[in-house]
Order: C-alpha cells, then sequence, then structure tokens
C-alpha cells in the first residue's frame, strides 16, 4: 500500500525544477540518512572520501556510456546555471578571439545567452525567429555559418516556445556549442558533432545546483591564464571539478538519474522513443482540435520536451487549468511571454500521467463544442 505522502503526489508538468523518477526519489529516501558504506548523509560526506569519489566516478563513467563521449572530452560537475555557462563559454571561447561566435536564436535562452556573450568579444546572429515569436528552427544548409568562426552556438530545446532540435545540426567546421538544459539525455546526440554541450540538471537530469559540461579537450586549451579562478574551464578539468566543493548532492542524484536512464529504460534511444510516445499523446489531440488548442511551435519544430499551446481566450485558459487542477495535472500555466499552456514531459513524467492529461484534454475539448 502507498504510504500518505506518496499519495499526495501529482503529475507535476513543471518546467523545472521538474519531475523525477520516483525509484530514484526512493533510493534517496532510503539512502539520506546514511549512505551505504560512508557512515553517514551524503549532504554530510566530504567531497574528498573515497565513497563520495566513488559516487561522482560513477555519474561520469554513465555519461560517458549514455552519450558516447570519448577521451577527447572532459566532463565537468559545475555550479551556476546555464546562465553561468552564458558568460563562461564567451569567456573561455571568445574572448581574446578576433573571428566572431555565431549564435542561433530559437527562442529565449538563446537570446539570454547573446547578451552574456556581446560583452565578451563579436558576435554574429546568424538567425533568429523573433518576428514569429520564435515558433520555428532555421534550415541549416541556409545559414551563413562561417567555418572559421570561434564557435556557433545553439539551444536545443526551449523551453518556452516549445521548439526543438531533434537532429545534431551541423556547423560547418567551427565547434558548435549547444546548451542543453531542457533536453538533455532525453535521447542520444553524436558527440562527434558538438565542441561542447552543456546543461543544467533540473529540467531532465536531477536537481538544481548542479550543472554538467561536456567539452573537447582542444577548446578547454582557450582557456586564458588570466580568467578568475572559478570561469575557467581549465582550472575545473585539471582538478577533476574539485576546483572548488562541487554540488555533491545533486551528482549524487544525477548518478541514480543516469543509472535509471541505463539499467530501468534501456539508454537513450530507448528514452527517446519513449518521449516520442509521451509528445505524439498530446499534439494528436492539439491537431485534432486545433480551433481549441492553438499550438506554437511549427509542426516540423515541435519539442519532445515542452508542448506550448493557448486558447481562444482566457476564459477557457482558465476553467481548463482549474480543471486539470482537480485531476492533480499541476504546474500547466505556460510563460508570460508566450501564454497558454505549457505541458512539461520530461523524461520522469511517466506515460500515464500524459494519458490522463490527453484524456482531459479530449474531454474537454468534446464539452467545449
Amino acid at each position: 500500500m502507498a504510504d500518505p505522502l506518496s499519495r499526495e503526489r501529482v503529475y507535476n508538468f513543471s518546467p523545472g525544477p521538474a519531475v523525477l523518477p520516483v525509484p530514484v526519489l526512493k533510493q534517496i529516501q532510503d539512502e539520506m540518512l546514511c549512505l551505504p558504506g560512508a557512515g553517514c548523509s551524503i549532504l554530510e560526506a566530504s567531497h574528498r572520501g573515497k565513497e563520495y569519489m566513488a559516487i561522482q566516478d560513477a555519474a561520469k563513467a554513465s555519461l560517458q556510456r549514455l552519450l558516447g563521449i570519448g577521451d577527447d572530452f572532459d566532463i565537468l560537475f559545475l555550479q551556476g546555471g546555464a546562465r553561468l555557462q552564458f558568460s563562461m563559454t564567451a569567456i573561455n571561447l571568445l574572448r581574446g578571439q578576433s573571428r566572431p561566435a555565431q549564435y542561433v536564436l530559437t527562442g529565449s535562452w538563446g537570446k539570454f545567452a547573446v547578451e552574456e556573450a556581446i560583452k565578451e568579444g563579436p558576435v554574429e546572429v546568424v538567425y533568429d525567429a523573433k518576428a514569429t515569436n520564435y515558433d520555428r528552427l532555421p534550415n541549416f544548409a541556409e545559414l551563413k555559418l562561417r567555418p572559421d568562426s570561434a564557435y556557433v552556438h545553439i539551444t536545443s530545446n526551449e523551453t518556452i516556445q516549445g521548439v526543438q532540435f531533434l537532429t545534431d545540426p551541423s556547423s560547418g567546421g567551427a565547434p558548435l556549442v549547444c546548451d542543453a538544459s531542457s533536453d538533455f539525455l532525453c535521447r542520444p546526440l553524436d558527440m562527434r558533432q558538438y565542441g561542447m554541450v552543456y546543461a543544467c540538471a533540473q529540467k531532465n537530469a536531477g536537481p538544481s545546483g548542479l550543472t554538467v559540461a561536456i567539452i573537447r579537450k582542444d577548446l578547454i586549451e582557450r582557456s586564458g591564464g588570466n580568467l578568475p579562478g572559478y570561469l575557467s574551464y581549465r582550472n575545473h578539468a585539471k582538478e577533476g571539478s574539485m576546483w572548488n566543493t562541487p554540488p555533491t548532492f545533486a551528482i549524487y542524484v544525477l548518478g541514480l538519474v543516469a543509472k535509471w536512464l541505463e539499467s530501468t529504460i534501456g539508454g537513450l534511444a530507448q528514452m527517446r522513443l519513449l518521449n516520442e510516445r509521451k509528445a505524439k499523446l498530446l499534439y494528436s489531440v492539439l491537431d485534432k482540435f486545433p480551433e481549441l488548442y492553438i499550438g506554437h511551435a511549427q509542426l516540423s519544430s515541435r519539442s519532445l520536451m515542452n508542448v506550448t499551446f493557448r486558447f481562444p481566450n482566457e476564459a477557457i485558459e482558465k476553467k481548463f487549468l482549474a480543471g486539470a487542477e482537480q485531476l492533480k495535472l499541476c504546474s500547466l500555466k505556460g510563460h508570460r511571454s508566450v501564454g497558454g499552456i505549457r505541458a512539461s514531459i520530461y523524461n520522469a513524467m511517466p506515460i500515464e500521467g500524459v494519458q490522463i492529461l490527453a484524456d482531459y484534454m479530449s474531454d474537454f475539448a468534446n464539452k467545449s463544442a
């Protein structure tokens, strides 16, 4: 029989911090008082102790296996979220370069990244979908990408607008830098296409407080020797993510999530198939009732992680949200810049939760007809 707290759990469609796998939460609960072999909680364990080091090494090894990361990359466990990486990528990879960095703007987070990059060096915006409120992705073959640019930056999934790159774009020879914060580990990546992938964990891979940065080693060498210590990728790589005390609890949880992806889901190819099934449930309803559910993203650009739509008027939206709350379908309200509804269906969102939402949407549409 489920305990009282488990019965209180809702279907949490929050864009982040977001839903975590229940088996992971149960293991955290079981090990919270005393981490096996450590004699204390993970919250108390020294980051230099052998018990914690084994956890960090295992998390890194899981990521290497899941993403097929070779020895030509370093995996760094950092803090500060994607916001800090907007600055760190430019500070380490653009500062002092004569060549521009090129940015592809497909939503709000790409815009924020540009705002930080221009403080450090020359930037070219080679695509900006602002005119259509970021409802589509570009055809990369048509972009004027420079093979000698410092790097090309993309945001793989825009949580606010609900658009996502579902294949790995070619940057034309320049290092491809990807903010994968909201779709990290949702599908396989061809790491040969990337110079760097970074992601804050709290959207799809763990709790807030951790950022994973996967960087090609030759790019780390661009880090200048006069950078503030924490802002240097070289420092973090040299010290094995121990330049300062790492976010130990968040790394512990990331490791559990990665283990869940490997052992329970069966890897990222299987995770992608499951994510496609979940997304299809919701997009099928949008397509069946287009006059009621007005999707934001263009068909070819739809996200598997964040399904965004609005209603003909605010009164219908309020009624929809009230009914959803009664079914324990929570945190569905969209971002103010787009409005409407945003259903974040990250890896850990169970398919039964998505099915309940899809059924409710169909029932709501039929009753509204």
